[in-house]
Order: C-alpha cells, then sequence, then structure tokens
C-alpha cells in the first residue's frame, strides 16, 4: 500500500470507530430468561438461521438487497415469539401474544420460521415442511410444544400481514441519463434492477427518505477528482498498486454469499448467547439492515449518480482539469446494476456492525468469515475493524467512489441509532 492510500485507511478507521459510537451500549447478557448453550446445534434460532439462509439464497438465490427484507421477516417474528415466552423483557417488534412462560420455544421458533419462510417462498413449500417437521420431531409432544406452535403460529402471522403490500418487488426503474455525472446502464451486462428496494416500507424508521445525504460531491470539485482518481488507480482490473490482500479482500466482501451470515451465528456461538439474546440479537442485526438498504437505495434513486467505470471512461466529459478519461478503464469487479451514490455495502456493513457493537457493548471481539468467491477467510479485531476494511474493499474492487461509502456507512448508523433508541428495549 502506498504512503497516500495508508494515510487514507487510517482517516477512514477514525471516522469508522465514530460511526460505531451509536449510544449507550445493552451488553447482551443482560437477559436471562434461559440457560446460555454454547453448542449452536441447540440454539433453535441459530438452526432456523441457517434453514432461512438456504431458502434465501441457496433456493431463491436472492441477492442482497432482496435478502435483507426476508432475514428481516423471518427473525422479526422469531424474535416476537421467543420474547413472549419469556415474559416480554424486551418491547416485542410486531406483538406479543398472551403466554404463560411454559411454552416450547423451540417449536415457536420452528413454527415462526417455518411460517414465513413459507409464506415467502411457496415454491419451496415441500423442502421447507420437510425442516419443519424435523425440527418438531426433536420435541416432546406435550401441551408445551402445542403452545409453543400457537405463538409462534400468532407471530408470523402478525410479520406477514404488516409486510403485505409493502412495495417489495414492484415496477420502479432506475432513472437513466446521457449527461455528465448521471447513471447508466454498465458492462459487462447493461441491466439495472433493484429500484423497488428504494420504495420499500420501512421495518422501523418512519420513512426511506430520512437520512438523506448532500449528495456526491460536484463534478468540478477537488473532492470528486480525488475519489475518482483513487478509485482509477487502485480498482483498476490492472491496477499496479492494489495488493494481493486487498484483491482478496475486494472479492470476499462481494460475495453474494454474505460472510455476515456467518458472523451472527458465530459470535451467537462464542459468546454464548442463550435463545432469547439470539433472537434478539438477530432481529436487531437483521432489521437493522433491512432499513439500511432501503434507505440507502432511496439515496440511489435520489442522486442517480454515475459509477467509477463510467466516470473513468467518460472523464473527458465531467469539467475537472484533475481527472483525465481512460476509454479501455474497467474494475476489478463487475459492477452492480443500480448507481454509486450511496454504497448499499457500506450502509449494510455500518448497520450491522454499529448494531453488534451497541449489543456487546464492546468494539474488540474477534471473528471472522469465509468467502467461497475468494477462498479465504479474513479476520477481524472488532467491529469497527470490519466496516473500515468494506469501505476500502469496495474502492480496491473499482465499484464505489470513496465518498460513496463513507456517506453510505454514515446511513447504516443513523438507522442503527434510531432503532435502538426507538424499538427492541429492555421492558424491565
Amino acid at each position: 500500500m502506498t504512503g497516500r492510500h495508508s494515510l487514507l485507511r487510517k482517516a477512514g478507521q477514525v471516522a469508522v470507530v465514530g460511526i460505531l459510537a451509536v449510544g449507550s451500549s445493552a451488553v447482551l447478557g443482560s437477559a436471562s430468561a434461559y440457560a446460555s448453550d454454547p453448542d449452536p446445534s441447540a440454539n433453535a434460532v441459530i438452526v432456523w438461521d441457517r434453514n432461512a439462509e438456504t431458502a434465501i439464497w441457496e433456493v431463491a438465490g436472492q441477492q442482497p438487497q432482496v435478502q435483507a427484507r426476508s432475514f428481516a421477516m423471518v427473525h422479526g417474528a422469531v424474535y416476537d415469539a421467543v420474547n413472549a415466552i419469556a415474559g416480554t423483557p424486551y418491547q416485542p417488534y410486531l406483538v406479543a401474544p398472551a403466554t404463560r412462560g411454559t411454552e416450547s420455544t423451540d417449536a415457536a421458533v420452528a413454527t415462526a420460521a417455518f411460517t414465513v419462510l413459507d409464506a415467502l417462498f411457496p415454491d419451496q413449500h415441500q423442502r421447507l415442511r420437510t425442516q419443519y417437521d424435523e425440527s418438531l420431531a426433536t420435541i416432546p409432544d406435550s401441551v408445551a410444544k402445542r403452545r409453543g406452535i400457537t405463538v409462534g403460529s400468532r407471530t408470523a402471522a402478525a410479520m406477514i400481514a404488516a409486510r403485505r403490500n409493502d412495495g417489495a418487488f414492484g415496477d420502479q426503474t432506475w432513472v437513466i441519463g446521457s449527461q455528465p455525472g448521471q447513471w447508466r446502464p454498465t458492462p459487462p451486462t447493461f441491466t439495472h434492477d433493484g429500484a423497488w428496494v428504494g420504495n420499500l416500507k420501512p421495518f422501523v424508521i418512519p420513512r426511506a427518505s430520512m437520512f438523506r445525504t448532500a449528495g456526491p460531491p460536484a463534478l468540478t470539485s477537488n473532492r470528486y477528482a480525488r475519489d475518482l482518481n483513487e478509485v482509477k488507480e487502485i480498482g483498476a482490473a490492472n491496477s499496479t498498486i492494489r495488493t494481493l490482500d486487498q484483491t482478496q479482500a475486494a472479492i470476499w466482501w462481494h460475495d453474494r454469499h454474505l460472510a455476515e451470515w456467518e458472523i451472527k451465528r458465530q459470535l451467537a456461538t462464542t459468546q454464548r448467547l442463550n435463545l432469547l439474546q439470539t433472537a434478539r440479537m438477530f432481529a436487531v442485526v437483521d432489521l437493522a439492515e433491512a432499513d439500511a438498504t432501503t434507505a440507502c437505495y432511496n439515496e440511489k434513486a435520489a442522486w442517480s449518480f454515475w459509477r467509477p467505470i463510467t466516470a473513468v471512461q467518460l472523464a473527458d466529459t465531467d469539467g475537472n482539469p484533475a481527472t483525465v478519461a481512460d476509454p479501455g478503464w474497467s474494475p476489478l469487479l463487475v459492477t452492480p446494476p443500480h448507481p454509486d451514490f450511496t454504497s448499499g455495502h457500506t450502509c449494510f456493513t455500518a448497520a450491522s456492525m454499529s448494531a453488534l457493537a451497541y449489543l456487546f457493548g464492546r468494539d474488540d471481539i474477534a471473528f471472522s468469515g469465509y468467502s467461497a468467491a475468494s477462498g479465504t477467510t479474513r479476520h477481524f479485531r472488532g467491529f469497527s475493524d470490519a466496516l473500515s476494511e468494506v469501505v476500502e474493499a469496495r474502492i480496491w474492487g473499482g465499484i464505489h467512489t470513496r465518498t460513496a461509502d463513507v456517506e453510505g456507512a454514515k446511513i447504516g448508523k443513523q438507522v442503527t441509532a434510531y432503532l435502538i433508541r426507538n424499538h427492541f428495549r429492555p421492558q424491565r
């Protein structure tokens, strides 16, 4: 890494530490309704998160901006079920069915998750039903089991009703421009996708546009020139300054099979979270991620800013004497089919990492994640470390400018800060 890029990385790390400072901590250990069990195979929330991953990604192949809604629906319903059985120590997300506290939480978790997934993916009904039946078969027949099923059914029904006609899979399209700075489809596919996400009904924030930024820098500004020249130099497919580790990081963070799923499950296990703690962690993180994604895509639609590949190739049209066009330039990674500003992945990751820092009350918990796309496992010292890297990785991949990344991370942090002030709070 050159001295200039090293300084940029350090500056990004300082900014990220600030991004993660989202208010007073709420240590997960404060909730102890059930005994901790470090065995992930015994934690129904982890089991059904894996089942959700299979349905959402491995079978349905949903892209990250779509996955976020599906995971949020599953874990919002699961959380409400577990929280209700625990006596509602935290604010319910949607509902708190009446319970005696003796209901089977495993039956409730399985029922809530299965029912939501079955509604989302009716074509997978038989496979999901088999998973559900296998889960229930491990629970002895009893009144507790039947009542747990009832609780899970009620929280799932509330979630499905709340998300009906929420704008998912709408027919919105990105505005295609032809003037300098305006977004247009990029090679190799020249497609556009996901515009409806910016109009999705949020899960927790009042409106998708509430964290509107001042927009990307003016094309003629020094900041714009620095942004473009940085990504042009280090994000090129044939960059001579990007290191092997930076290349691997760019690919690792670009993997559509998100390592964040594994990271959440890993943290639940290594930090010995009980069922209620796990359910709350997954709900807080997944709903924050979903709304950060929606807010980010709303921002993309508002500014419709061109991607680096377009900006570099057409730099002779931007009116900035500090940029030089390179018509043959291409990025390391394939550019996603939507505008640059703001970065969806930094929105998403800032939301999740700031949520985890809040929930655990600290930033120095180590974790790791594997990517088949890069063939590598990346290790992080803590939550700000991961967020700092994704800000850089999208530049190293040549698909985002620094400003798009940093402003996206701010949106993710703002979404989480709003969530923790208003939702999932202790009630006693």
